[in-house]
């Protein structure tokens, strides 16, 4: 279906400013903000078990390397900050460690159809490092033919070598982390890179035989300009990115202290914020790429674009993905899993998590078991998240629901934006119209239980702006 959506950088930021509120990104659902410290190792192991027996589809695998040797100061990410390099080798081999006894547990699930390392910053191990950690994985563990296996990379300390590595073992996909070229808002965020060295790297691993590969920006960042900021997506189309992410950055120094540096009067305005990303928007759309999800472009040959076409599209911890998983295994501190229905997270602090892994236990210190309400709204969220739209009578056939019925108080709060021309409802079918795609998260909060009674009149900060 084609749409006519908003392109013109003055429509955008004015539909924009009528939305931004604070709401969850739905890389899961329910929320990272629910999760407990009554789901354990124990609860873990139980879903592993699970997963062993229920199923022979192909697994999905987030590896988190957090080591970086600076801090840059727009992130919001489980770092670990090092100049000393050789304090991430005890940490490989505790890797090493988890991927042999995930690998016990799984003896009948051993084919991985996605690998994502992030971070962190993966390439900050060295490519003879990473080389053996892969060595080791896929020792345990096989790619299927068509697998997604996928890289984080920051173009400062990443080497032609780096590549050559990871594509030795059958990685095909790299993000490249830029936020912004422009030189006095990489100076305010610490985050200090050329055009010429990220150009660098796209062009070899082109050569190298990756695809989709993708370029972050970040827009409401200190210092940013309209002028500046249009040369920097330019730049990116100019480069042939096959896709790029728009984040908006979530400011939460609440959260992350290191935040408190960014000084506050450099911020841009929030109508100033929304004309970002409208340029980008803008931009993009002119050079052909099409919109994906609520943040992302891709070009309409990439794959994100077809998935999204043929409505197969879907989301997880490492973003939007093509070829889905029924369950997540997280591997390092702090990554999160998502087995049988139980989201887990591994401990943060690495001393908890080393102890758990010496000792021969999975390290698991808090999570979520989603119950059937959860699991319900999961999918319908994750619908209007990845393809704009819900058709009711395949909800009401998975589930054996009447939708009218089980949604009717999110039907009554999505009415209202109904009105405001973002979403068309009818009995068939809920979709989000051209404006409405701008807003795919407010859309999506009124399917959100947890937000409508727990954090949405909360005076407490618990999630960064949709905008």
């Amino acid at each position: 279906m084609t749409h006519s959506r908003p392109a013109k950088r003055a429509d955008t930021a004015a539909l924009l400013a009528k939305y931004d509120r604070p709401g969850p990104r739905y890389t899961s659902y329910p929320t990272a903000v629910e999760f407990a410290g009554d789901v354990t190792t124990e609860t873990y192991e139980e879903r592993l078990k699970l997963a062993n027996a229920a199923s022979t589809d192909p697994l999905s695998v987030y590896m988190h390397l957090p080591f970086c040797e600076h801090r840059c100061l727009f992130c919001g990410c489980h770092v670990i900050i090092s100049p000393d390099k050789s304090k991430a080798s005890p940490y490989m081999g505790l890797l090493e460690r988890e991927i042999e006894l995930l690998a016990d547990r799984l003896p009948e699930r051993r084919k991985v159809s996605q690998l994502h390392l992030g971070g962190g910053t993966p390439t900050y191990q060295s490519p003879e490092q990473l080389d053996h950690l892969l060595t080791r994985f896929f020792e345990h563990f096989e790619a299927t033919d068509d697998a997604e296996l996928a890289v984080e990379v920051d173009p400062r300390v990443t080497t032609i070598e780096h590549i050559d590595a990871l594509h030795a073992h059958g990685f095909n996909r790299i993000s490249l982390g830029v936020q912004d070229f422009t030189p006095e808002v990489q100076e305010a965020i610490e985050r200090v890179q050329s055009v010429e060295q990220t150009e660098l790297l796209v062009k070899h691993a082109r050569s190298k035989g990756f695809r989709g590969i993708n370029i972050d920006l970040i827009y409401g960042l200190p210092l940013q300009r309209e002028e500046s900021f249009e040369r920097t997506v330019d730049e990116v189309i100019r480069m042939g990115a096959d896709r790029s992410a728009v984040y908006s950055f979530a400011y939460v120094p609440w959260i992350r202290a290191h935040m408190n540096k960014l000084a506050d009067e450099d911020f841009p305005g929030r109508e100033d914020k929304f004309a970002l990303f409208a340029i980008a928007r803008e931009r993009f759309l002119a050079a052909g790429y099409e919109p994906i999800g609520m943040d992302h472009f891709a070009k309409p040959d990439d794959e994100l674009s077809k998935a999204k076409r043929g409505g197969t599209l879907r989301r997880n911890f490492q973003g939007y993905a093509v070829i889905p998983a029924p369950d997540v295994l997280g591997l390092g501190i702090s990554a999160i899993g998502d087995v049988r229905d139980a989201y887990v997270q591994n401990a943060k602090k690495l001393s908890t998590y080393r102890e758990a892994i010496e000792a021969g236990r999975l390290s698991v210190e808090r999570g979520v078991v989603c119950n059937a309400d959860d699991v319900l709204r999961r999918d319908v969220i994750h619908d209007l998240m990845c393809n704009f739209r819900v058709e009711t009578a395949r909800v009401e056939a998975k589930y054996g629901i009447d939708f009218a019925k089980a949604f009717a108080e999110d039907l009554e709060a999505l009415a209202e934006h109904e009105a405001n021309g973002m979403v068309k409802i009818s009995d068939e079918l809920i979709e989000a119209t051209p404006q409405g795609e701008l807003f795919i998260r407010n859309l999506a909060m009124c399917f959100d239980r947890y937000w409508r009674e727990k954090h949405s009149g909360g005076d407490k900060p618990v999630f960064s702006q949709t905008v």
